[in-house]
This record gives structure tokens, sequence and C-alpha cells, in this order.
């Protein structure tokens, strides 16, 4: 009997509940401006299609038989469920439902996320928000899962970047943590003077462009660096620091990490920039990760304001 449904169509529905509702097709007809015919004809196809009598003719009235009762109960149903999902369709279209995952590497993100993400949630409500702080490798194996949609991180990599959007966000510095126990005079620190330290840093598995960026760097100095330590979370690298255990050379935005015993120097020279980047997959967003872009075009000049390194 259901399996023959595939002709029924909402319109059908409407016309039945409403010949129940208004006790009659002329009441019906007159309060839908739908002729009577066309209710009556509507009706009629339902019935064939079912295979069952909905009404029992009694002069002017329509009554329901038992089985139209059951196919009227369940009709409303069908109707109030067909109701929400148009609501929830145009509500979809407007951005105001749906979820958004986004990636972040805590310490960089710091100066301008939680404002972004409160001005999101301010405008789309009824988005449900997914946050996965996690480094760069981390956020790569995210997207691969469909665990998020968006990353602030560092720039994809050469063989994923052709997958790929992403808009900078800032560029910052290299900059050098050393213990407060360490007396030092200047406000810059030579990379070269670094030669013979033991140099705790972020492992390369978790971010390579750093890595590999803070070894050139040593390199274009006259040096290899002696890695002490490689370890897996900047707090990590911070601790490390504090306990006089070797110095380290990190992203300026590591300085918005709390780190009571650590003081930071910038390098001289100081010729070397790390970029900071928002990525996504190149493919058509969704209606919440389009509004959320939108968002962060307009924030674009206050991002760059907070993050902003003398």
């Amino acid at each position: 009997m259901i399996g023959s449904a595939y002709h029924m169509e909402l319109r059908h529905l409407r016309y039945f509940t409403a010949v129940v509702q208004w006790k009659g097709y002329r009441e019906a007809s007159r309060h839908l401006y739908i002729t009577q015919p066309s209710i009556s004809e509507a009706v009629s196809d339902l019935e064939s299609e079912l295979g069952i009598k909905l009404f029992s003719r009694d002069g002017r009235l329509a009554r329901l038989t038992p089985e139209g009762q059951v196919f009227y109960e369940e009709a409303i149903k069908t109707l109030a469920q067909a109701e929400r999902s148009i609501a929830t369709a145009q509500r979809a279209a407007k951005g105001e439902i749906g979820r958004l995952g986004i990636g972040f590497i805590g310490f960089a993100s710091y100066p301008f996320l939680s404002d972004l993400l409160r001005k999101f949630k301010a405008r789309h409500p009824g988005v449900a928000l997914r946050l996965e702080e996690n480094v760069p490798s981390g956020q790569d194996l995210a997207f691969d899962r469909g665990e998020i949609d968006i990353g602030f991180t560092r720039p994809p990599s050469a063989d994923r970047s052709s997958s790929y959007e992403s808009r900078l966000l800032f560029r910052e510095p290299l900059v050098v943590a050393l213990p407060k126990t360490r007396k030092v005079k200047t406000k810059r620190i030579r990379i070269a003077d670094l030669a013979g330290e033991r140099i705790v840093t972020f492992q390369r598995a978790s971010s390579p462009e750093v890595y590999d960026t803070i070894i050139r760097a040593c390199n274009d100095n006259g040096f290899s660096p002696r890695m002490h330590n490689e370890l897996n979370n900047m707090h990590s690298v911070l601790s490390t620091v504090e306990a006089e255990e070797g110095v380290a050379i990190v992203s300026a935005s590591a300085s918005n990490l709390r780190a009571d015993n650590v003081s930071f120097y910038r390098l001289q020279p100081d010729n070397v920039r790390i970029d900071f980047v928002a990525t996504w997959r190149k493919k058509e967003p969704s209606i919440a990760l389009k509004s959320f872009l939108e968002l962060l075009d307009a924030e674009m000049p206050a991002i760059r304001q907070k993050t902003r390194f003398p």
C-alpha cells in the first residue's frame, strides 16, 4: 500500500486534512481558496492510491471511516514534520543553524579568537561550534576526519596546499626565550651567540614549517643548533626553559603564554617571519562556514591590530 505512495504530494494531505477540520468539502474549499472539485479529486486520488475509503458520506458531512481516522492522525504528523523541515531548511539557508568545527593553535590565536567567536555566536546563536586546540599536524588529521571546517594554523604544506584556501592573518618574527635568571642587558640577541646553547624546541612532527625555519635561521648564521629537547606543546617548551634546561627559539606569539620566569628577546638579524593563517578546504563552503568567513573578513583590521609585534 505504501509502496505506491510516490504519487502522493503534501498538497493531497493538506486538502484531505482540511476536509476533516472543516467538516466537509465546501467549507474546506472556502478556507483554502481552492475549488471544490480540486479538493474532491485530491481526496479521490488518495483513496485510490491507498486502496481504502477515507470518508463515509453522510449528507453534506464528510465523516472519517475508522481507517480514515488512523490516516488522518498520521497525515497531521507528516504535515507538521514537513513544516518543521521547511522552517529548518530556511533557517539553515540564512546561516541560523548548522555546525562549525574550528581548529586553532591556542597561544597564537589567543589575542583575537575569543572576540571572533563571541561575535559569531551573537549573530548565529543556532550554529553549534566544535573547538579543537591542536598543533598544525593535528589539525591536518582533524580536517581529514571531517572534524574541523576551518583551522587557525600555519600555512598548509606543499602537498596539501592545492586542496586548501588560506587567508594570511599575520606574520610573526622569531624570538629567543631565556630563563629570567639570565641577566641580559640588551633587547636583542644575536642568533650566532646561541651556537653554544642547548636548544629546546617544538618537535618537527607537530609543526614542520616552524621547526625547519628555526634550523635554517641557525644554519644561515653559521651553526647547527644543539637540539636538547623536542616537545609537543609550547607550555612544555617554556616550562623547560623556566627550569633552566635550555633556551628556546620560538615564534613571537609564544609570549602570549604565561611564563613568569621566562623573558623573550628579539633576534638579530631579524629577517625571518612565520605566517599564521586561516585555512579551509577548497569546496563550496557550508552556510555556517561562509558566514564565519564573512565575519573573519570584516574583523581582519582588528585582528591585525591585536597581533602586531613591535
